[in-house]
């Protein structure tokens, strides 16, 4: 039997979200990030519905690789970079942008042959301390890059570390910083992610960055993308495929950790950690069974959860359970079970369908 846990992915809302992040950037281009398999969407259907972007981000050789092969067209530009010349070379056949942020990266552009030149993104280090170079040294690294026979023309970027934190200050200080550090170089600037962008107008600059954005969710703590005028990309359902009625003092489950408080229906739904579903996701976390919001009762299951259906003693095996998405914001969802929307996005297992509706 085909489970029938799938996911939806509403290409109208990926473009809808677009249009939003075009709206939020004023005259700055747009680079949609589309890593880690479109943060869970698709690739190549997420960036075909995203091509009215100016570029697209990806984290590895080989997401770009994917969207030569699915006829994308438009700036790829390789958020980590290369670390070899065997990948340099692969990324300048496929006229691949990179960014630069390291000084093995400069010494490997400096010594590379002759043959097509690149766009490269020099990162500087404002605060966040992960990859990029650090303010003292980023004019040397920047003239150095500009001497390569390899490259063509240099972005100035970094990347900010709270821009999910209204009025943080450390956003504020990373910002300065940057400016400081720039402010002698002609050149492109991109400073802001969706938060920044949403968030912070002094980030927008010459290039934005969105990301989680585009697949409608908020990147702001204690908001959800509908407060931006996004709509979720994702909806993630199954059915029901049982209903049982059950006494008081029953217990449910693994563990037995929910016991029921009065005779009372609970449902059983085809999905579970196997699909990619949170296995903590604790005893009350919503899911909607045929538009109605009713709670989880007890462990998640490998392959099935189990509901409370005391909010809609009507349902029957065969209804709709959405688990996020559309009437259920991932983000609610992600609050319940103690992580983040990015996460939920982005662990469905294989063996979930995929589907496409264009609104």
């Amino acid at each position: 039997m085909t489970r029938p846990a799938r996911a939806l992915i509403d290409l109208k809302a990926l473009r809808h979200n677009l249009s939003r992040a075009r709206e939020a950037s004023s005259d700055a281009k747009i680079m949609a990030v589309v890593k880690a398999n479109a943060y869970g969407h698709g690739l190549q259907s997420a960036a075909h519905a995203l091509n009215q972007a100016d570029a697209f981000g990806v984290a590895r050789l080989d997401e770009g690789v994917a969207l030569r092969d699915a006829g994308i067209t438009l700036p790829v530009v390789l958020l980590s970079g290369v670390e070899s010349i065997d990948e340099l070379e692969e990324a300048r056949g496929h006229e691949f942008d990179l960014v630069v942020h390291s000084e093995h990266q400069i010494a490997m552009l400096e010594n590379a042959p002759q043959g097509p030149r690149i766009r490269a993104w020099l990162k500087l280090d404002s605060g966040m301390h992960r990859l990029g170079f650090p303010a003292s040294v980023f004019g040397r690294s920047h003239s150095r890059l500009c001497q390569c026979a390899v490259i063509d023309s240099v972005v100035l970027m970094t990347h900010l570390a709270d821009a999910d934190v209204p009025q943080s200050e450390r956003v504020a200080d990373q910002i300065a910083i940057f400016e400081y550090s720039t402010g002698g170089i002609s050149a492109e600037r991109s400073i802001a992610n969706s938060g920044g962008l949403l968030g912070w107008s002094k980030a927008r600059a010459d290039w934005v960055r969105p990301g989680i954005m585009l697949y409608g969710i908020s990147p702001f703590a204690q908001a959800t993308g509908a407060d931006h005028g996004l709509l979720p990309a994702m909806t993630v359902e199954t059915r029901l495929i049982a209903v049982n009625r059950l006494a008081r003092g029953d217990r449910i489950g693994y563990g037995g950790t929910y016991t029921c408080e009065e005779p009372m229906p609970i449902g059983v739904a085809a999905i579970g950690y196997g699909d990619g579903y949170p296995r903590h996701a604790p005893s009350g976390t919503p899911v909607l069974v045929d538009g109605v919001r009713c709670p989880l009762a007890g462990r998640v299951s490998m392959d099935l959860i189990t509901i409370d259906l005391r909010p809609n003693m009507d349902a029957k095996p065969g209804d709709r359970v959405v688990l996020w998405g559309e009437g259920l914001p991932a983000e609610e969802v992600a609050d319940h079970v103690g992580t983040i929307a990015y996460e939920l996005i982005c662990r469905m297992a294989p063996r979930v369908d995929y589907a496409e509706v264009d609104g």
